[in-house]
């Protein structure tokens, strides 16, 4: 189990001591214990949304969002994933933001996002706007890459479906990455805590076993920023109810994920293997489902040191894979088993595999010799 695997389990647990409902966003008399954590709160801003879901009947929320780079540089878009927030790039970004404009937002629930608790839906579908929002209204990208990770996949999935079927979105995604997610719960291997957020009598148990718990104030730099980030606006309350997008997902991913043999965008799919909530095994039922026969650039990776959260625990390879798909050095489907051989004969072990598409197809070797039962034999 990684370190950020061991952080979501306690997260779980772990209730702050009972604060106000009141949101904090944009609040400067929050504590903080994490420099970590408050360098990046104090290097974002924010935009006002709106929520599009009926039974939330158009709450006003703050959305947090960070920008890094030139603007004049190729856009990049990092959409985060359960439970955490854009945090979760903060390894990934020093390798990129010299040759991109990066942009990331905390999703309601989130980070420094608002994290309503008087029965606010956090819902993907209406994520996915937000990003169409943000992307248009707020950095005002007019082409840019999509970079998705966890439960930000579906959003990216839903998020493409809607710009796919938009005849003028006002903007264009040149680039989709997707990376370690449940995108397809069937073949997930979900915890008993994530189960527990969707039954009502569990999940109020799960938040008031820990009610008397207090705050972390010290501890390893980057877990205390994480207990930073989920105090702020009572995050470990509002992750039990982010946590429902299980449902959403169940009823919408195979919808979401035909979105992709679609797509004319080019993807580049990363895995980190020793991830266990989500195995591998997603990976490749993605792939060759949705991607292998498709007629749009597609490459797969493997990070053989990595597991759920590759942009962590991998950053300068995720971020290397990023480079080589932005400046056109992927192969397309002619050329990939010369450029397999190539990259395979230079990669460190720790470097992500280059996984090829499959053509199932009758061998003919231009051989003159034949094999029979009886020996191998000259063809005359």
């Amino acid at each position: 189990m990684t370190a950020l695997h061991r952080l979501f389990r306690g997260a779980l647990v772990c209730f702050i001591a009972l604060c106000s409902q009141a949101s904090l966003a944009q609040d400067d008399d929050f504590v903080f214990y994490s420099d970590l954590a408050r360098d990046w709160y104090q290097g974002g801003d924010y935009f006002e949304w709106t929520s599009t879901t009926e039974d939330n009947n158009a709450k006003k929320v703050n959305v947090f969002y960070r920008t890094w780079g030139d603007e004049t540089k190729p856009k990049l878009v990092l959409i985060h994933g359960f439970p955490n927030s854009s945090f979760d790039y903060y390894k990934m970004i020093p390798f990129l933001e010299d040759e991109y404009h990066i942009a990331t937002l905390d999703f309601p629930g989130s980070g420094f996002s608002d994290k309503p608790l008087d029965g606010y839906n956090y819902m993907l579908a209406e994520n996915a706007e937000i990003v169409d929002y943000f992307v248009r209204e707020v950095v005002e990208f007019e082409d840019f890459a999509l970079y998705t990770h966890d439960r930000g996949v579906s959003i990216g999935l839903a998020f493409l479906g809607n710009y796919l079927d938009n005849p003028n979105p006002g903007y264009t995604v040149n680039y989709h990455f997707l990376s370690n997610s449940g995108m397809f719960l069937p073949l997930a291997n979900l915890s008993p805590g994530q189960l527990r957020m969707l039954d009502t009598a569990t999940a109020d148990q799960m938040l008031a076993s820990r009610a008397t718990q207090p705050r972390r104030i010290e501890g390893e730099p980057e877990s205390l920023a994480y207990s930073d980030i989920f105090a702020f606006n009572q995050g470990t309350v509002s992750l039990i109810y982010v946590g429902r997008y299980l449902l959403e997902r169940q009823a919408n991913e195979v919808r979401w994920l035909e979105n992709l043999p679609r797509s004319p965008i080019p993807v580049a799919y990363l895995w980190g293997l020793a991830d266990n909530v989500n195995p591998v095994r997603i990976a490749h039922h993605v792939w060759d489902t949705y991607l292998n026969d498709r007629q749009a650039q597609s490459s797969f990776w493997v990070l053989p040191n990595a597991g759920h959260y590759p942009q962590h625990d991998n950053p300068e390879e995720v971020a290397k894979v990023i480079r080589l798909a932005l400046t056109g050095q992927l192969p397309d489907l002619e050329s990939e088993n010369d450029f397999m051989r190539r990259y395979g004969s230079t990669r460190a072990s720790e470097d992500a595999v280059f996984v090829g598409h499959s053509k199932i197809e009758e061998l003919d070797f231009p051989s003159s010799i034949e094999y029979t039962p009886s020996g191998y034999r000259e063809i005359d």
